[in-house]
């Protein structure tokens, strides 16, 4: 069957009017944050060069096609159309009129479609593995610096034997086949995914000690979300249905806090030796508090600054890694509109047809380039402060 074609122009205007969710979440962002941009701390400040700018705008921007992807994308992910098997842009799928603006891949799927839809995947992963990386590295960074001693030489010493693997290395051991058939994933997920649960019920307690109706309130609400959250995703347990993931994603999550939290702790620990020579530490040793106190609640928000700018290069490093996972079929399932599995099914015809592979290699580099630009912009405000 002949198959019609649109032009470049009409292929560009159907792009961006593709994403019209995404302009009008963009354009609400951005008038609201130079509306109060001085209220609003240290994002606030990112305005102020363009380089902050140019970085919130492009995460913003596949931060919003994530949320909207069902109405961005004109079909499902996995929705093929043989008629369009390796169909060039613009052509035209001849029942309906609808357009694969990017084209179609080897079975027959839009291209643009899943470029979409892998933002999703994207963003969730490399983000809450981020996070969580965040919690282990933080609780475990924290005493480090603090004590010193045995426990800095203890902790140290396991988070050096870990950066010791190369990464890839590292993460071929953990998602590899053979040990996703073993139960040593879900025990480092029941391991890694207590961290959070400790952190904030510890951060409560310091706290409000003193004021035990609340602490009551908000223990209960830190251990029965940390156990919802828990549960489904150690044991896919999720009384609600709601949080469900599957053994390859519970071994990539797994193997991106493994692999990131070493590198964290070393930023806490480093930073924690250096904030506790001030004298607003020395002044709360002085009125009696509590070493856990001053580890959470004066050390740790005067080193916000370049943990934040950690986090955004982190993100960053996780979604190229991601990327490589899929591109060497270590990844989410073949099916997967990840941008790693994308650019590993279109390379394999890359000599024929280029077009399927352009679009998640785009879309992961400049995701990565925002993050970047966003961290350089962070890093200028945490030296002005």
């Amino acid at each position: 069957m002949q198959l019609e074609f649109i032009g470049p122009f009409e292929i560009l205007l159907g792009l961006v009017y593709r994403f019209w969710p995404v302009w009008l979440a963009l354009g609400i962002l951005l008038a609201l944050s130079l509306g109060f941009k001085r209220r609003l701390g240290l994002y606030g400040q990112l305005f102020d060069t363009g380089v902050g700018v140019a970085g919130v705008l492009i995460c913003a921007f596949w931060l919003f096609t994530a949320i909207f992807a069902d109405l961005v994308a004109p079909f499902a992910p996995l929705d093929q159309i043989f008629v369009m098997k390796d169909a060039l842009p613009g052509a035209v799928e001849p029942e309906t009129g609808r357009v694969f603006l990017l084209g179609g891949d080897k079975l027959a799927r839009d291209v643009f479609s899943r470029m979409v839809y892998g933002s999703q995947i994207v963003l969730i992963i490399a983000p809450a593995a981020t996070a969580f990386a965040l919690m282990v590295g933080t609780t475990l960074g924290l005493p480090a610096g603090y004590y010193g001693g045995r426990v800095d030489t203890v902790l140290s010493f396991m988070a050096n034997l870990v950066l010791a693997f190369p990464v890839i290395l590292l993460f071929y051991l953990l998602v590899t086949p053979g040990i996703r058939e073993t139960a040593i994933p879900q025990w480092l997920a029941g391991f890694f995914f207590v961290f959070p649960i400790v952190f904030f019920g510890t951060l409560f307690w310091t706290r409000f000690r003193s004021r035990p109706r609340l602490l009551a309130v908000q223990l209960a609400i830190t251990v029965l979300l940390g156990g919802w959250v828990y549960l489904g995703l150690v044991f896919d347990a999720d009384p609600l249905g709601i949080i469900a993931i599957e053994p390859n994603e519970l071994n990539i999550f797994v193997a991106v806090v493994f692999a990131s939290a070493p590198g964290v702790f070393r930023i806490v620990r480093s930073l924690t030796m250096d904030i506790q020579t001030r004298d607003y530490v020395a002044a709360a040793q002085t009125r009696g508090e509590s070493p856990w106190y001053i580890m959470l609640w004066e050390i740790l928000p005067n080193a916000r600054g370049p943990l934040i700018v950690d986090v955004c290069l982190r993100i960053g490093y996780t979604t190229i890694l991601l990327g490589t996972l899929g591109y060497f079929g270590l990844g989410l399932a073949p099916e997967s509109p990840d941008w790693g599995t994308a650019i590993k099914e279109s390379s394999r015809l890359l000599r024929a047809y280029v077009h399927p592979a352009l679009p998640p290699v785009i879309a992961l580099m400049s995701f990565v380039l925002g993050l970047n630009l966003l961290a350089d912009a962070l890093r200028e405000q945490s030296l002005k402060d």
